[in-house]
């Protein structure tokens, strides 16, 4: 393999891996997403405190980039140098890109937050204020905040101005810190000072004037303050420029599922703020030798360099209070009930009748609560199975299973202790639900256990009777008010069956083949999923129609991307909404004329998955946890599993077909990477997600 690289008339990077087929390399197809999170903030036509949140989703989004994907780029690049002829494309030159992309992103963000957004604040008689600002009397409110409040929680850090020998101090991923600049006659002092952002918080509103609001940052009461910080020095000047360190954050742990694994992993946690320099992100006005002195004491690579503004943790900024009234969020959109589903009657014999679907967040995931809650209560209920992934900070999903062992059900719950940055949290939860009674199992060696799925036994006159909730997305009711899931109830007995051994085999941390209607990683969703397109194919050869729509997070896996282009040049024609990564190159000839993807960033994120083929006509419909990317399909457990009901799998497939009609916040994904809006050519306006709000605030 050979990676291609080009440019476009505007300067664009066009990077396709020359294999059997053209892809696009995923760490920049990540970029490109990112962008299009910028492209939010950057729209007039979204509120002024949500366009400041979606620069502070950009801010993290980015910080979580370096964290993980060029941490392991940079681990690659350390191998040794014939890891390009293995991987198909040079690392380190993926790297330098990486660089070039985010230097030019950053500076977006920065002309987005300073010029438009500012501005446009003091339009609305809002002023972000800093230190070089305030008057006399907002001078003395700030600083005698800072004595009271700020200056107890400073503790600066003398260091040796030309003393490179000594060790730096280690400064703890993502926190912010000043680097500050005490400049005497003959001589220049530097000293470290952590901004306590984890203490308080980074905004102070100040006394409104005449109508006039103000906010001050805690980063520019501290510059407003030094003086009371460094009293003792008889300096001539002092400085402070805010730095920000991004680390490797994956973490090297004895995949052992025991005690001897819990312990293991709290260690790499503990290593994680330590874990080796990425990216320092420092303010673009730094002085130079100031930045040579960093650069020298932190042994930095230039690559690792990245400029930035005045303010760096910008995800601070997604509670940015909101002074100016709701006119600047988004107009609420109160959660509507599901068609039929009655939330002050039995959930268990509502489900006896039918299968339901909740679309999250337009319905309420008290939903999903209700069912675990009696689940709880019911003395019907013997057994309560479920996998666990990402939970609220007051789980209501955790109180109910504590509950449930409290009420003498067994309840049998996996909590997947390798949830990326939720390790602490699930420890934590870990500890919880053992003490609470309930049977813990902490995850399978070599895999992550993804899929969202949970199984509930019932005593009634015919038997044992299960009833089954499988979903798209984590059973967690703070993102559920965020992502876009779906989540189905079902006593489908083929579903249950499936489920039932599914469990039975990760207690015995053992995988099993041949189920009936689910689809189950690692095992068989890739041989399945090539199944469902050879079908299609099948159908084109046959004279029929052959068609897929695919929806999903990512796209990045090479044989799945071969399959589609080869169903592509059977005549197959598909449809492709992906909200982040896609690898696969549309438009070209001799691989995807009939492949469209298109990307929609709105204010809710698009987090379901779902899988629909033409099947000669009679649609199947699948939804998943997992995204068709080598991880999910091969090193995770997930679960895929079919809608059989007429209703639901008309819901779901209106759902996609307003999506595919969006023509105000969806970005088309071509070749040229650059995130073209589809527009209206028929000037009737479609916005996915207040339609679909619609769609279903009308069905209810």
């Amino acid at each position: 393999m050979l990676l291609l690289a080009g440019r476009t008339q505007d300067g664009r990077m066009l990077t396709v891996v020359k294999h059997k087929y053209p892809l696009i390399n995923r760490e920049l197809s990540w970029l490109y997403f990112n962008e299009r999170v910028l492209q939010e903030a950057a729209d007039k036509t979204v509120p002024l405190i949500e366009r400041l949140r979606f620069l502070a989703i950009f801010s993290s989004n980015l910080d979580e980039f370096y964290r993980v994907r060029v941490a392991t780029l940079n681990r690659l690049v350390d191998i040794n140098t014939k890891t390009k002829n293995m991987l198909g494309f040079n690392p380190k030159k993926i790297l330098n890109e990486i660089k070039n992309i985010v230097v030019k992103l950053e500076k977006r963000f920065d002309f987005l937050y300073e010029q438009e957004i500012i501005k446009e604040l003091e339009a609305k008689k809002i002023f972000i204020i800093n230190e070089q600002q305030l008057n006399v009397a907002r001078g003395e409110y700030v600083r005698g905040y800072f004595r009271r409040q700020v200056l107890p929680t400073l503790v600066p850090i003398m260091l040796e101005s030309e003393d490179f020998g000594k060790p730096f101090p280690e400064l703890r991923d993502r926190h912010i810190y000043f680097i500050v600049k005490l400049t005497f006659r003959k001589k220049v002092k530097y000293a470290l000072v952590e901004i306590p952002t984890a203490i308080l918080s980074r905004f102070l509103i100040l006394p409104e004037n005449k109508g006039l609001k103000f906010i001050i940052l805690l980063d520019d009461i501290i510059r407003y303050c030094l003086d009371d910080l460094f009293f003792i020095f008889e300096y001539d000047t002092v400085e402070a420029y805010s730095i920000q360190l991004t680390r490797d954050a994956e973490l090297d742990i004895d995949a052992n599922v025991s005690e001897r694994f819990v312990e293991a992993l709290m260690r790499s946690l503990q290593r994680r703020d330590k874990g080796r320099p990425m990216r320092l992100l420092y303010d673009n006005d730094i002085p130079l030798d100031t930045l040579n002195y960093l650069v020298a004491c932190m042994q930095l690579d230039s690559e690792a360099l990245i400029p930035g503004g005045r303010y760096h943790n910008f995800k601070d900024f997604i509670d940015f209070p909101n002074v100016g009234g709701p006119s600047l969020e988004y107009t609420p959109m109160p959660q509507l009930r599901v068609s039929n589903l009655d939330l002050s009657r039995s959930i268990f014999s509502q489900m006896a009748q039918r299968d339901y679907l909740i679309s999250l967040p337009y319905q309420s995931f008290d939903y999903i609560v209700h069912f675990l809650r009696e689940a709880a209560m019911d003395p019907k209920v013997k057994e309560i199975n479920i996998c666990l992934y990402r939970l609220a900070e007051n789980s209501s999903v955790i109180n109910a299973l504590i509950n449930a062992a409290q009420n003498g059900k067994k309840v049998n719950c996996l909590l997947e202790l390798k949830a990326r940055f939720d390790e602490e949290a699930n420890i934590y939860w870990r500890n919880q639900l053992e003490e609470g009674g309930v049977n813990v199992n902490i995850g399978v060696v070599q895999y992550k256990v993804h899929a969202k799925i949970c199984l509930i036994a019932r005593r009634e006159k015919r038997g044992l009777v299960y009833y089954a909730n499988l979903a798209t997305g984590n059973f967690n009711e703070k993102t559920a008010k965020l992502y876009g899931d779906h989540s189905l109830f079902t006593v489908n007995p083929l579903i249950t069956k499936d489920l039932k051994r599914l469990f039975r085999g990760l207690e015995k941390q053992t995988f099993h083949r041949g189920y009936k209607a689910i689809i189950a990683s690692p095992l068989e969703t890739r041989q399945r999923f090539y199944q469902l397109i050879k079908n299609e194919i099948d159908a084109v050869k046959a004279g029929k129609t052959g068609y897929m729509v695919l929806k999903m997070n990512s796209l990045s896996d090479d044989e799945v991307i071969e399959k589609l282009y080869e169903a592509n040049n059977a005549g197959v024609t598909i449809q492709l909404i992906i909200r982040g990564m896609c690898c696969l190159v549309p438009g070209q000839a001799g691989f995807s004329e009939r492949i469209t993807v298109r990307s929609i960033i709105d204010r809710y994120l698009e987090h379901a998955r779902v899988w629909i083929f033409g099947n000669g006509g009679n649609e199947l419909i699948y939804l998943s946890s997992a995204d068709l990317m080598t991880r999910n399909i091969d090193r995770r457990v997930e679960v895929a599993f079919p809608i059989v009901d007429q209703r639901i799998q008309r819901e779901i497939r209106d759902i996609i077909d307003i999506q595919l009609r969006d023509n105000t916040k969806a970005r088309e994904i071509n070749q040229l990477n650059n995130n073209r809006y589809i527009g209206s050519k028929n000037r009737i306006r479609h916005r996915a997600q207040e339609d679909i709000y619609n769609y279903l605030k009308y069905k209810s």
